[in-house]
């Protein structure tokens, strides 16, 4: 599977699964300028309207190392950044929200159904 494709795929499994766990998806493929972009915005607790930004990886297996090793400080700078544009747009919108995290998750293809994990509130350095 070429890997664009994979990584569609897989950002499609990771949507579906957010849904399934009362997320709502705001946007998909959001991108920011040059900063980059972020895979899934979603909003999560409708009641406080917490923002979650989610970084999507997906692979066949870990043979080259497991998905979230792929998601170094650059790139969470650049997923915080991306974050930092969609609040401020939300606020000339005079949108509330309840405040924001960023998330990752994982995929894993070679399982039957796909494996995915999900790591929650992360950290920028």
């Amino acid at each position: 599977m070429q890997k664009k494709v994979k990584g569609k795929y897989g950002e499609e499994i990771a949507a579906n699964y957010l849904i399934k766990k009362g997320y709502k998806i705001l946007e998909t493929n959001f991108r920011f300028s040059r900063f980059g972009e972020v895979d899934i915005i979603a909003e999560h607790n409708a009641l406080r309207r917490q923002i979650v930004f989610i970084e999507v990886k997906t692979r066949s297996d870990t043979d080259f190392g497991h998905p979230f090793e792929a998601i170094g400080q650059q790139k969470m700078q650049k997923i915080f950044q991306c974050a930092q544009a969609y609040l401020a747009q939300l606020r000339e919108r005079k949108e509330p929200y309840g405040g924001f995290q960023i998330d990752a998750i994982s995929i894993l293809l070679n399982e039957k159904p796909p494996k995915i994990q999900h790591l929650e509130n992360l950290e920028v350095l």
